[in-house]
């Protein structure tokens, strides 16, 4: 039961009655009680006279409300449910849980302005998963509150559908916080709370998974290349790192660490590996990618778990220094040759001639041809070194005094770096055209870094050395990766070409190509 109001003043002209008293100051009683009304109280207020009914004494609350005074109703403490359990129609609900994934904080900008989100994962002695997001206000609340591995228990916010493209957990709804949200944590720890939850599946099993599907992995790790840069698609620079996992199934698969994941667990499993160890590697949330075979690879979400004390680890474990290591794995993730069924070939007029690009997806293609002009007069641009989350900031910066000023980030800098943004013409023997290329493909092509060039040319301004670094990469035959699409500058609508990768010339495997190409010409 909870006490609405302790005590309360005196409702109306409440009246004495007295049931043994058939007849009392003329007015006739019945042995039952009457319903009485304010009409009756009324009529009986010159008859009988009135009495103050003696008042229960205030109740006292338990312990744990003495300090917040009053309890109205919507202020008890909501009772705690599983996180199954929860749904948009409950107003007052509280879950205990632990938190087994942070996400980093976020910056974005759309129509209504600037803002900033961050998420985190929560899951439950029962094995229910459910993901938390926080915005702007809510996120300076709470971003400091949240650590991974503690319990917390949180009450107070409001349920949306999951969105399945960026939440793999098996829940159908997410919880936003509000800025009336409670998280208060859970100072002793709770056993029945697991510190995570994995559904691992074998890496033979990953073969037939789907595209872009999320699943927990684990294996050993046999091979672990050093970082390298890389361009997204978006113009993004980040870092990238291939690791290689077997298990029990005969299989290995790769793994793709991106970004962050590259310099903290991806430098951790590179020294163990090179100083003789083989260390397995539990993977929480990776996404399975088959343009090239099927290999996993990291998202924002992703966990990486290095030799983790698990029964799994273990078997796996005991089963490569039994013998595992010296058994031969078939990889399920190929390294395509030049020509193969997943390249489109295509020459240079076809482009034009195709309608590349005016679908509603971008078209990829490889085409050989030769650089045979760049322009030199912005070849690059200063950017901003800050990192946003996993990814650097890379907005165009501009001198302020000694110091480089963004204004994405609203900071200052006394360095900042240099990014290519090319614009080539390249040629094959059916036509030309214009294509843009962005840093990991200005590197591939020009062999220097931009700000090399940038310093060559704006401080040595060594214009004789600077154009003979640009002519010695001319007329040289390259494969070219390109993305093609069409975009809306002003009112006019223009096909965009990208260069995406730069490969040189490999003649053995070209020829094998063009061998192929025979018999499908009869």
């Amino acid at each position: 039961m909870e006490i609405i109001m302790p005590e309360c003043e005196i409702i109306g002209n409440p009246r004495e009655f007295l049931p043994s008293n058939p007849v009392s100051n003329g007015v006739s009683q019945q042995t039952t009680v009457p319903s009485f009304n304010r009409s009756s109280v009324t009529n009986m207020s010159n008859n009988t006279q009135t009495f103050r009914p003696t008042i229960q004494p205030a109740y006292q609350p338990p312990p744990m409300y003495k300090s917040h005074g009053s309890i109205m109703k919507n202020e008890a403490p909501a009772r705690i449910i599983p996180i199954s359990a929860l749904n948009p129609y409950q107003g007052r609900w509280a879950i205990k849980a632990r938190v087994t994934a942070k996400g980093d904080l976020r910056r974005y900008n759309n129509a209504k302005g600037d803002g900033k989100v961050f998420s985190f994962d929560l899951l439950d002695s029962d094995g229910g998963e459910i993901r938390v997001t926080c915005f702007n206000a809510v996120v300076d609340q709470f971003y400091e509150v949240i650590e991974v591995g503690k319990v917390y228990m949180i009450s107070k916010g409001s349920l949306k559908p999951a969105k399945k493209n960026f939440n793999h957990l098996n829940n159908e709804w997410e919880i936003f916080l509000e800025s009336s949200s409670t998280i208060d944590p859970c100072p002793d720890e709770d056993a029945s709370i697991p510190q995570q939850q994995f559904s691992f599946k074998p890496i033979s099993e990953i073969e037939t998974a789907e595209n872009n599907s999320i699943i927990d992995v684990i294996g050993v790790v046999t091979k672990v290349d050093p970082s390298v840069p890389i361009q997204r698609k978006n113009g993004i620079e980040t870092q990238k790192r291939t690791i290689k996992l077997n298990d029990q199934s005969g299989r290995s698969v790769e793994l793709t660490l991106w970004g962050e994941f590259c310099n903290r667990e991806g430098q951790q499993l590179q020294v163990m590996f090179n100083s003789g160890l083989s260390p397995v590697l539990a993977v929480k949330a990776g996404r399975i990618n088959d343009f090239s075979g099927k290999s996993v690879g990291t998202l924002s979400s992703t966990q990486l778990f290095i030799d983790p004390d698990s029964s799994e680890a273990n078997n796996l474990r005991a089963w490569f220094d039994r013998g595992g290591k010296d058994l031969a794995s078939q990889s399920i993730s190929r390294d395509l040759p030049v020509g193969s069924k997943n390249e489109v070939r295509k020459t240079v007029s076809q482009i034009k001639e195709d309608g590349l690009g005016r679908a509603d997806k971008p078209d990829w293609v490889t085409v050989k041809a030769t650089v045979t002009f760049i322009k030199t007069d912005n070849f690059c641009y200063t950017a901003c070194p800050l990192q946003i989350g996993d990814r650097q900031c890379n907005k165009k910066v501009t001198k302020s005094g000694s110091t480089w000023q963004c204004d994405r980030c609203n900071q200052e800098f006394e360095e900042c770096d240099y990014k290519y943004l090319l614009q080539c013409q390249v040629q094959d023997h059916t036509g030309l055209t214009w294509v843009t290329a962005f840093q990991e493909a200005g590197e591939q092509i020009l062999g220097r870094t931009a700000k090399e060039l940038y310093m060559l040319k704006n401080q040595v301004q060594d214009d004789e050395r600077f154009a003979n670094v640009v002519k010695s990469c001319l007329f040289a035959e390259l494969l070219l990766k390109l993305k093609i699409k069409e975009e809306t500058y002003g009112d006019e609508q223009k096909v965009k070409i990208t260069v995406n990768k730069v490969d040189k010339m490999n003649y053995s495997s070209n020829t094998k190509y063009l061998l192929e190409l025979i018999p499908k010409s009869y």
